[in-house]
C-alpha cells in the first residue's frame, strides 16, 4: 500500500515531512548528469558537480530557477522565483533587493537577499525538471509539479515548497526572526 501522500496531489502546508518525502520519492527520477550544465544567451557553462535547473512556480507562465554552487554557498540550493506577495526591501539595507531569493540549506530558508551581483545565475539557468520529475544531488531531491517545486534535503529532514505563492517549509523548519538584510527565515 503506497504511502498517505505519495501519489496525487501535493501535500498541503500542514503535512507532516514523511508525507512529504514520500510524495517527493513517488516523482519519476531523471539522470542528474543532465543538469551539469547552466544556458546564457547561447553560451553552455559546465558546472563541475553543481547543478542547475528549470521548474515550475505554481503560475501559469513562471518558473524558479535553481542552482548550486559549492564554491560559494557549499550544500545550499540557490533559487529565484517571481513571489506574488514579496517581502519588502528591509528598512535602511543597500544594495539591490531580491525579494524571491531563496537559498536553502536543509537547516534553514532565507527568502529575499540584497545582492550586488547576480550570483551563481551569473552562468545562466539550467535544464527544465519536467513536472513529475525528481532530481537528486548531494543530500537533497527536488520535484517539479504544477503547484511549484519541493525540495527535501534528508540529512537534516527538512523540505520546502517554492512557488510564486511563496514558501512553505516542511519538517523542523520554522519561522523565526530573518537578520536585517533577509525578508524571511525558516530555521531548525
Amino acid at each position: 500500500m503506497p504511502t498517505p501522500g505519495a501519489t496525487g496531489r501535493a501535500p498541503g502546508p500542514s503535512a507532516p515531512i514523511d508525507e512529504v518525502i514520500a510524495w517527493i520519492e513517488a516523482g519519476t527520477a531523471t539522470d542528474p548528469g543532465a543538469f551539469h550544465e547552466a544556458y546564457l544567451d547561447g553560451t553552455i557553462t559546465s558546472l563541475g558537480d553543481d547543478i542547475a535547473f528549470t521548474a515550475s512556480s505554481g503560475a501559469r507562465e513562471g518558473t524558479t530557477q535553481c542552482m548550486t554552487d559549492a564554491t560559494y554557498n557549499e550544500g545550499a540550493l540557490t533559487c529565484l522565483v517571481d513571489l506574488a506577495s514579496p517581502a519588502p526591501r528591509p528598512t535602511g539595507a543597500e544594495g539591490m533587493w531580491k525579494p524571491g531569493w531563496i537559498d536553502y540549506s536543509g537547516t534553514n530558508v532565507q527568502v529575499g537577499s540584497l545582492r550586488g551581483d547576480p550570483g551563481p545565475f551569473i552562468k545562466g539557468v539550467g535544464p527544465l525538471l519536467a513536472d513529475g520529475q525528481t532530481l537528486a544531488f548531494a543530500d537533497n531531491r527536488c520535484r517539479s509539479d504544477a503547484s511549484g517545486l519541493f525540495c527535501v534535503n534528508y540529512a537534516h529532514r527538512s523540505a520546502v515548497q517554492i512557488s510564486t505563492a511563496g514558501v512553505v517549509p516542511f519538517g523542523c523548519l520554522q519561522s523565526v526572526a530573518p537578520p536585517p538584510q533577509i525578508g524571511a527565515m525558516f530555521s531548525c
